[in-house]
């Protein structure tokens, strides 16, 4: 079994943990309606995707 040789220090074990944390997702607004969405995605609001409607929003 692997077995540590000495104790790893906080700060070395902090070091390590820098870039294991959430990171929020790039919003966009919209140019159609102005909500909120993410970039080069069809819009779930509007359904639209580079200034045209792609999805029919009649529910």
């Amino acid at each position: 079994m692997a077995v540590p040789q000495h104790r790893t220090s906080k700060t070395r074990k902090r070091l390590r943990r820098t870039h294991f944390k959430l990171e929020a997702p790039n919003l966009v607004p919209c140019p159609q309606c102005g909500e909120y969405k993410l970039p080069h995605h069809v819009c779930k609001n509007c359904g639209s995707y580079k200034g045209r409607t792609v999805i029919s929003n009649s529910n």
